[in-house]
């Protein structure tokens, strides 16, 4: 790794091996506050296009920086690197500790006189604020800030500190002491180079709206911090949900069960064609969404893991164009080790969107798609890494099943998870192609869009029923699986 810094032109720098990152310190103001006066500077940098700031009362002068006569260093800097919170720092959202942390290390720095801050324009962990708050939403029906993420398709954490050394640098700060409770933070900054002398800890009162945010961040980002019990702080009296732990499927009077590892034991193999499972979450009035074309959140986070098993599972994940373009999955496993599946996306009239999440993943998805679909969209779709295969039409004008199943067949496809929509399960178990149904259902009633067409009217031959059911309750929803069986 090579740092450094140019003086003359005002520009910093950290270069990492092919990659240099600069920062280029722009205008200035005096900025009275209720602590103290602070100077605040906006950097610009050729990293990612923000104006990350820099707040700092007392310029530091000398300390902090290696003495230049080369006789060792002065005393470090207090230094407080800040991602952006705006639902925190601005609104005062309790559901998170960011304004407190920014309060009290403005205190600190007024009380001591000097020091810096350094506020990063990382919304969310670096997700950005649209990204944050569909997460709050996870969040409010019982996952935690980390599964939240990974449910949106995003890493834990997305936030970048290189930025944040090169403007230490630019400042001439080589040792600081650094407010935080995160480690990796520490650890960022000094694979660039800096020293950090001293890690000064930013505790906060625990309640009833951040007591999972916090318990999450000591479990699963290793955060330095000291929690009282949540039940001594005001905090829901509901046991915030872990996923970090293995499923383990339990009875809701907590002893164990075995009904849902019944499911991971070796999937059985059809003749001529993979084996399907159907698996979708609906409310208790049958309902798949709110709306059709519209994402709806249905079941908890301990049946979301289970997905992702069942993904895991599986050879290929099967799911309409209209999930594609209502949800803009990923197909892929997250919450669980495991490999992920193959997508595959029922699209008769080629309508993928270009800007889906399945172009930019490790497996590109296979379009099922009929010979009256555009042919110019193909090469476009082609050319994005898709893969598009022509198929026969059913009776519907819609691509054939019994078709696609015998092209996955033939790719070595041995298992399939179909996820919906409403018209793709439909059609399975209008077509009787469907071997297993794991079927999660949630205790609200939603009024919306019912997951199984009238299979009278589709096919006016026998209804499917599960043979030998089995159920278990999973957090607060309910699993009901076992074998389609046709009379």
């Amino acid at each position: 790794m090579l740092s450094g810094s140019s003086m003359a032109t005002g520009i910093a720098y950290v270069s990492i091996m092919t990659e240099t990152i600069s920062v280029h310190k722009m205008s200035g103001a005096r900025i009275p506050t209720d602590v103290g006066e602070f100077t605040l500077y906006v950097y610009h940098n050729n990293l990612d296009g923000e104006e990350h700031l820099a707040l700092i009362m007392r310029e530091p002068g000398l300390e902090g920086r290696a003495d230049a006569s080369g006789n060792g260093a002065a005393p470090p800097v207090l230094v407080r690197v800040h991602s952006e919170c705006f639902t925190g720092d601005v609104l005062g959202s309790r559901r998170c500790d960011c304004g407190p942390q920014l309060a009290t290390a403005m205190g600190r720095i007024a009380a001591e006189g000097r020091g810096i801050i350094l506020y990063l324009r990382q919304e969310g962990r670096g997700i950005g604020l649209l990204e944050k708050l569909r997460a709050y939403n996870l969040q409010d029906i019982g996952y935690d800030t980390v599964d939240a993420n990974l449910m949106l398709g995003h890493q834990p954490d997305l936030r970048d500190y290189r930025i944040a050394a090169a403007i230490l640098k630019d400042l001439g700060v080589a040792s600081l002491r650094l407010m935080t409770n995160n480690p990796d933070k520490i650890a960022a900054l000094e694979r660039e180079g800096l020293i950090v002398s001293e890690r000064i800890p930013l505790e906060t009162a625990v309640h009833a709206e951040n007591a999972h945010y916090l318990d999450t961040k000591v479990r699963r980002m290793r955060h330095l911090l000291q929690l009282e019990r949540p039940e001594a702080a005001g905090a829901r009296q509901t046991q915030p949900v872990s996923m970090a732990r293995a499923l383990s499927p339990l009875h809701e009077n907590g002893e164990a069960g075995h009904a849902l590892d019944d499911m991971f034991t070796t999937l059985p193999q059809r003749d001529g064609r993979p084996y399907v499972t159907l698996s979708y979450a609906q409310s208790l009035d049958g309902s798949i969404a709110a709306r059709r074309g519209e994402q709806t959140i249905i079941s908890g986070p301990e049946a979301g893991r289970l997905t992702h098993r069942l993904r895991a599972q599986h050879d290929a994940i099967l799911v309409g164009i209209g999930t594609v373009i209502a949800d803009d999955p990923q197909l892929t496993v997250r919450l669980v080790r495991g490999p992920d599946p193959q997508p595959v996306i029922v699209d008769s009239r080629l309508r993928f969107p270009a800007w889906a999440k399945l172009l930019r993943g490790e497996r590109r998805p296979w379009i099922a798609t009929t010979e009256a679909a555009d042919r110019a969209r193909q090469a476009a779709l082609e050319a994005a890494g898709a893969r598009v295969v022509r198929l026969p039409s059913g009776p519907n004008g819609l691509v054939s099943l019994p078709a696609l199943l015998d092209y996955l067949h033939g790719r070595h496809i041995r298992s399939l998870m179909v996820e919906g929509g409403a018209t793709v399960i439909s059609n399975f178990l209008a077509a009787h192609l469907a071997d297993r149904l794991v079927l999660t259902i949630a205790p609200l009633m939603l009024g919306g869009l019912n997951a199984v067409a009238d299979l009278g009217r589709l096919n006016g031959q026998v209804m499917p029923r599960l043979a030998q059911p089995r159920y278990q309750t999973l957090g607060k929803d309910m699993v009901l699986f076992g074998e389609l069986e046709w009379e």
